[in-house]
């Protein structure tokens, strides 16, 4: 389960895509195209069932909470689930979905008023993967040439971008990411997520799938 890499991991490593594997291909670009979200993913078909949570979350961070509102309705009116209304916390504002393909989505603002009309615009995209050991998946991605960007102990780990790709990866508890989307923390097969290496190919301790980016 561990890596079987095919690149020297002295090489600087990133995330270079993300591709979501999917049921119906067609169906799954309607909706993200809908959604506004089809420049920041990738789509392969898919027939392998999962059940449960799917140990990730893909999270937009956006100016306001009109900008919020406006992407979560779209992503409704496109065929979404909202598992947690958008509403006030003590970080800003920000709600969740899940898109008709099972993939759960987090839309969010650290600005608690609009200081201006709503866009389209989206500031940041996070690939959140929910780890069992966030210490020890870090220094994993470390060895693979990945280069973190933040880090607080045994909780969360960022690591820097890639010039490629305008996804940032990051590392959270696996039940702590589920709690925090509203959801149970356990399920079955695969994680339908394919991440894009700028290095080799390797799979990481919690099973999620790295392959050299195209």
């Amino acid at each position: 389960m561990v890596m079987a890499t095919t690149n020297s991991t002295a090489a600087h490593a990133s995330l270079a895509s993300v591709t979501l594997e999917v049921a119906d291909v067609e169906a799954a670009h309607r909706f993200y195209t809908a959604f506004g979200v089809d420049r920041h993913i990738s789509l392969r078909a898919s027939d392998v069932r999962s059940t449960g949570f799917r140990g990730f979350t893909l999270a937009l961070t956006v100016a306001g909470p009109a900008t919020v509102d406006g992407f979560v309705a779209d992503a409704v009116d496109a065929g979404a689930t909202v598992l947690k209304p958008a509403a006030k916390s003590l970080w800003g504002y920000g709600g969740v979905l899940q898109a008709p393909d099972g993939t759960i989505w987090k839309v969010a603002t650290s600005a608690k008023k609009d200081s201006g009309p709503a866009t389209r615009e989206v500031d940041e995209v996070v690939l959140l993967l929910g780890v069992e050991d966030v210490k020890a998946t870090r220094q994993f991605y470390v060895d693979q040439g990945l280069t973190v960007s933040k880090s607080f102990g045994g909780k969360y780990a960022e690591f820097a971008p890639g010039q490629s790709s305008a996804v940032k990866l990051a590392l959270y508890k696996r039940r702590a990411l589920a709690k925090d989307l509203g959801v149970p923390d356990d399920g079955t097969g695969p994680h339908h997520v394919i991440l894009g290496s700028t290095t080799g190919t390797f799979t990481d301790p919690d099973g999620f799938t790295w392959q050299a980016a195209a």
